[in-house]
Protein backbone atom coordinates (compact mmCIF):
# COMPACT_ATOMS: atom_id res chain seq x y z
CA UNK A 1 0.00 0.00 0.00
CA UNK A 2 3.09 2.45 0.93
CA UNK A 3 4.86 1.74 -2.16
CA UNK A 4 1.81 2.64 -4.20
CA UNK A 5 1.61 5.72 -2.94
CA UNK A 6 5.28 6.48 -3.40
CA UNK A 7 4.35 5.48 -7.15
CA UNK A 8 1.69 7.53 -7.37
CA UNK A 9 3.37 10.46 -6.02
CA UNK A 10 6.43 9.95 -8.23
CA UNK A 11 4.34 9.75 -11.28
CA UNK A 12 2.59 13.13 -10.04
CA UNK A 13 6.12 14.69 -9.66
CA UNK A 14 7.03 13.60 -13.10
CA UNK A 15 3.71 14.82 -14.29
CA UNK A 16 3.97 18.15 -13.48
CA UNK A 17 7.78 18.46 -13.90
CA UNK A 18 6.99 17.76 -17.91
CA UNK A 19 4.35 20.34 -18.03
CA UNK A 20 6.86 23.04 -16.39
CA UNK A 21 9.45 22.09 -19.04
CA UNK A 22 6.75 22.14 -21.69
CA UNK A 23 5.48 25.40 -20.87
CA UNK A 24 8.88 26.77 -20.57
CA UNK A 25 9.61 25.43 -24.39
CA UNK A 26 6.45 26.40 -25.50
CA UNK A 27 6.66 30.18 -23.89
CA UNK A 28 10.34 30.90 -23.58
CA UNK A 29 11.85 33.35 -21.35
CA UNK A 30 9.51 35.80 -22.57
CA UNK A 31 7.94 39.64 -21.16
CA UNK A 32 5.69 42.40 -23.25
CA UNK A 33 8.00 44.56 -25.36
CA UNK A 34 8.07 48.21 -24.71
CA UNK A 35 6.59 48.51 -28.70
CA UNK A 36 4.40 45.50 -28.96
CA UNK A 37 6.20 43.29 -29.77
CA UNK A 38 7.12 40.25 -27.02
CA UNK A 39 10.39 40.62 -25.50
CA UNK A 40 13.17 37.62 -25.52
CA UNK A 41 14.88 37.84 -23.14
CA UNK A 42 18.27 36.53 -22.72
CA UNK A 43 21.81 36.85 -21.08
CA UNK A 44 24.34 39.73 -23.01
CA UNK A 45 26.01 36.59 -24.24
CA UNK A 46 22.76 34.77 -25.30
CA UNK A 47 21.77 38.02 -27.50
CA UNK A 48 25.41 38.52 -28.76
CA UNK A 49 24.83 34.72 -29.97
CA UNK A 50 21.55 35.25 -31.47
CA UNK A 51 21.95 38.89 -33.17
CA UNK A 52 25.35 36.98 -34.43
CA UNK A 53 23.38 34.26 -35.86
CA UNK A 54 21.09 37.19 -37.66
CA UNK A 55 23.59 39.05 -39.06
CA UNK A 56 25.09 35.68 -40.72
CA UNK A 57 21.48 35.51 -42.39
CA UNK A 58 22.05 38.86 -43.29
CA UNK A 59 25.35 38.63 -44.93
CA UNK A 60 23.92 35.12 -46.73
CA UNK A 61 21.19 37.01 -48.21
CA UNK A 62 23.82 39.64 -49.53
CA UNK A 63 25.77 37.04 -50.77
CA UNK A 64 22.79 35.38 -52.39
CA UNK A 65 21.72 38.27 -54.27
CA UNK A 66 25.24 39.41 -55.68
CA UNK A 67 25.58 35.93 -56.52
CA UNK A 68 21.63 36.01 -58.39
CA UNK A 69 23.44 39.24 -60.21
CA UNK A 70 26.24 38.13 -61.52
CA UNK A 71 24.46 34.93 -62.36
CA UNK A 72 27.16 33.03 -60.46
CA UNK A 73 24.86 29.83 -58.49
CA UNK A 74 28.07 28.61 -56.97
CA UNK A 75 28.26 31.77 -55.16
CA UNK A 76 24.57 31.77 -54.53
CA UNK A 77 25.20 27.80 -53.32
CA UNK A 78 28.16 28.52 -50.87
CA UNK A 79 25.93 31.67 -49.67
CA UNK A 80 22.97 29.87 -48.96
CA UNK A 81 24.97 26.96 -47.59
CA UNK A 82 26.15 29.39 -44.75
CA UNK A 83 23.28 30.22 -43.27
CA UNK A 84 21.45 26.38 -43.82
CA UNK A 85 20.53 23.76 -40.99
CA UNK A 86 24.71 22.88 -40.20
CA UNK A 87 24.46 26.70 -38.64
CA UNK A 88 21.51 25.73 -36.44
CA UNK A 89 22.74 22.94 -35.38
CA UNK A 90 25.39 24.52 -33.25
CA UNK A 91 23.50 26.41 -31.43
CA UNK A 92 23.67 26.23 -27.30
CA UNK A 93 20.47 24.02 -25.64
CA UNK A 94 20.15 26.49 -23.12
CA UNK A 95 19.14 29.31 -25.58
CA UNK A 96 16.57 26.98 -27.46
CA UNK A 97 15.02 26.56 -24.09
CA UNK A 98 14.62 30.54 -23.63
CA UNK A 99 13.51 30.90 -27.28
CA UNK A 100 9.60 30.76 -27.93
CA UNK A 101 8.58 27.74 -29.92
CA UNK A 102 7.26 30.62 -32.52
CA UNK A 103 10.05 31.93 -32.93
CA UNK A 104 12.24 28.85 -33.03
CA UNK A 105 10.08 27.56 -35.89
CA UNK A 106 10.27 30.86 -37.49
CA UNK A 107 14.21 30.30 -37.32
CA UNK A 108 14.66 26.69 -37.99
CA UNK A 109 11.77 27.82 -41.36
CA UNK A 110 14.43 30.21 -42.81
CA UNK A 111 17.92 27.75 -42.36
CA UNK A 112 15.77 25.22 -43.98
CA UNK A 113 14.78 27.27 -46.67
CA UNK A 114 18.69 28.12 -47.38
CA UNK A 115 19.22 24.86 -47.73
CA UNK A 116 16.32 24.58 -50.40
CA UNK A 117 18.05 27.50 -52.10
CA UNK A 118 21.50 25.77 -52.04
CA UNK A 119 20.01 22.65 -53.77
CA UNK A 120 17.99 24.48 -56.17
CA UNK A 121 21.16 26.64 -56.87
CA UNK A 122 23.56 23.54 -57.49
CA UNK A 123 20.66 22.11 -59.71
CA UNK A 124 20.56 25.08 -62.23
CA UNK A 125 17.26 26.44 -61.25
CA UNK A 126 16.78 30.01 -62.90
CA UNK A 127 17.82 33.33 -61.39
CA UNK A 128 13.97 34.55 -61.04
CA UNK A 129 12.91 31.07 -59.37
CA UNK A 130 15.50 31.87 -56.83
CA UNK A 131 14.93 35.39 -56.16
CA UNK A 132 11.07 34.64 -55.43
CA UNK A 133 12.66 31.69 -53.23
CA UNK A 134 15.11 33.74 -51.03
CA UNK A 135 12.34 36.52 -51.12
CA UNK A 136 9.62 34.59 -49.48
CA UNK A 137 12.53 33.64 -46.68
CA UNK A 138 13.48 37.17 -46.20
CA UNK A 139 9.41 37.42 -45.55
CA UNK A 140 9.60 35.40 -42.40
CA UNK A 141 12.78 37.64 -41.34
CA UNK A 142 10.65 40.80 -41.67
CA UNK A 143 7.68 38.82 -39.30
CA UNK A 144 10.37 37.53 -36.84
CA UNK A 145 11.44 40.94 -36.47
CA UNK A 146 8.07 42.69 -36.09
CA UNK A 147 6.88 39.81 -33.81
CA UNK A 148 10.06 40.06 -31.44
CA UNK A 149 12.85 41.98 -29.81
CA UNK A 150 16.07 40.23 -27.95
CA UNK A 151 16.58 41.65 -24.57
CA UNK A 152 19.52 41.13 -21.60
CA UNK A 153 18.23 41.05 -18.69
CA UNK A 154 15.76 38.71 -16.45
CA UNK A 155 12.23 37.89 -17.15
CA UNK A 156 10.96 38.62 -13.26
CA UNK A 157 12.44 42.01 -13.31
CA UNK A 158 9.57 43.48 -15.84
Amino acid sequence: MKSNKIALIAILLWTVTIAVIAWFFIRGNTVPGNDGRTAVVLSADERDLVLREMRGLLAATHGIMEGLIHEDMQQVAKSSRSAGMAVAADVNPTIITKLPLPFKKLGMSVHQEMDEITKAAESGKPAPELMKMLSGTVSKCVACHAAWQIKTGNAAEK
